[in-house]
């Protein structure tokens, strides 16, 4: 596979909803050629003594950030037609997931 986006999530605590960063790179022909990366206010927004020991963010680090539907308005142009794919695959799918039952339902 030459053509793909891979993206990462981050959360805030055991709730799949709670996505608080995104890592997207998109790779054409082998070669990344675009990558992105934001921090999200997480929902609900608390954060896990587990969760902030993975990734190291805090509630001040995402007070101020975007909600995920302004970020993802940012990844959709990137991803458009491309396989995504991801380290964590049934993580990272439940995580898209459960933000867009959250915020497009």
């Amino acid at each position: 596979m030459k053509d793909f986006a891979a993206i990462d999530f981050e959360t805030a605590n055991e709730q799949r909803t709670s996505v608080c960063s995104v890592g997207v790179v998109i790779v054409r022909d082998g070669e990344i050629v675009d990558h992105y990366y934001s921090l999200i206010r997480p929902e609900p927004e608390y954060y896990t003594y587990w969760n902030t020991r993975v990734h190291g963010l805090t509630l001040a680090d995402t007070q101020d950030a975007p909600i995920f539907p302004v970020v993802w308005q940012e990844i959709a142009p990137r991803i458009e037609g491309l396989p995504l794919v991801a380290h964590n695959k049934a993580f990272d799918e439940s995580c898209l997931k459960a933000v867009f039952r959250t915020y497009c339902s």
